[in-house]
């Protein structure tokens, strides 16, 4: 607990706050170097892929494409994100760009369900009439696509946990290698048996895939933008920890939130009728909320006086 008593030493009001900025940046800078590595991986397969679309014929290789493209995007989109999030504060933007973060994953989950969308129309239309298409090109160009997408996904694999964008962009590169694979199997099935309706039929299921997928990362992302405490933090255990510091007999205005796809911050009003060991109990709190429920930004506020502040904001009682 030593060295932690300087966080709420000369705050009055007792505002511990744990700078918790260094524990993003690990976090975030595989997450970094994977999104450059796949916009350029994946953005040179996409020109590879369109070429050989249209060298052949095969609308599932340009279909893919374009889904491939819809992914460079959003990847460029999560990058673009966190290099905004690791901005510095300004005077006027207090907390920097992080929440641009959430806001890309917002955006990543729309892109996402509309690629799957144009997928499903593509499939509808070609279903009705199937174009004769050349299996063993497709098998070739895809299965490359599936290495390249398996390889970007597997960049992002340990950055997914604790990062929503480096989540997006794994299951964005997941589906798509899941969408390569689905192509090289309708290739296969179509040289074999000469049933050029496979591949439509194929893409429509791995549309489906790809839409239960993205409907979860979807709602995480509003979520985190109406400012929900973030999945992974029970409130309750949070509020029930907070309550049971010595000398504190209740909880007020108790907020958690994510202040980016990496970081948690909390405010609470707790009531302590005895202002002894206030500074000391500040810097506690805040080292185990942050040890223990990830939340590294924690403003505290003590109130002296007992009992409820039912409707309004309670009135700071150290003043």
């Amino acid at each position: 607990m030593h060295g932690h008593d300087h966080h709420g030493r000369h705050h009055g009001h007792g505002h511990g706050h744990a700078h918790a900025h260094d524990h993003a940046v690990p976090a975030t800078a595989p997450a970094q170097r994977a999104f450059v590595i796949g916009i350029v991986l994946n953005g040179a397969f996409v020109v590879v892929e369109a070429a050989a679309g249209l060298v052949t014929g095969s609308l599932a290789l340009l279909a893919d494409a374009g889904h491939n493209l819809s992914d460079v995007l959003g990847l460029v989109l999560a990058w673009g994100a966190v290099r905004l999030g690791r901005r510095a504060p300004t005077r006027r933007r207090t907390f920097g760009w992080r929440r641009s973060t959430i806001m890309a994953a917002l955006l990543n989950a729309v892109l996402l369900l509309v690629a799957v969308g144009g997928i499903a129309w593509e499939a509808v239309r070609r279903a009705q009439e199937p174009v004769p298409v050349p299996g063993m090109a497709i098998m070739v160009v895809a299965g490359l696509g599936f290495l390249v997408n398996a390889a970007t996904a597997a960049l992002f694999l340990s950055s997914r946990r604790h990062d929503l964008n480096a989540r997006g962009a794994y299951l964005h590169m997941a589906a798509d290698a899941a969408v390569s694979l689905g192509v090289v199997a309708s290739g296969a099935a179509i040289l074999a048996t000469g049933w050029d309706w496979l591949d439509p039929a194929v893409s429509l299921v791995i549309a489906v895939v790809i839409l239960a997928g993205t409907w979860g990362l979807l709602r995480e992302a509003v979520d985190l933008a109406l400012d929900a405490v973030p999945p992974g933090i029970d409130p309750a255990a949070v509020r029930a920890h907070l309550a049971a510091l010595p000398g504190v007999v209740a909880v007020h205005d108790l907020h958690i939130w994510a202040l980016s796809t990496t970081e948690t911050a909390l405010t609470a009003h707790l009531v302590k009728p005895d202002p002894r060991d206030d500074d000391p109990l500040v810097a506690r709190a805040t080292a185990e909320l942050r040890e223990r429920f990830g939340i590294g930004h924690a403003t505290l506020q003590w109130e002296r006086a007992d009992g409820d502040c039912p409707g309004a904001p309670c009135a700071p009682g150290d003043q």
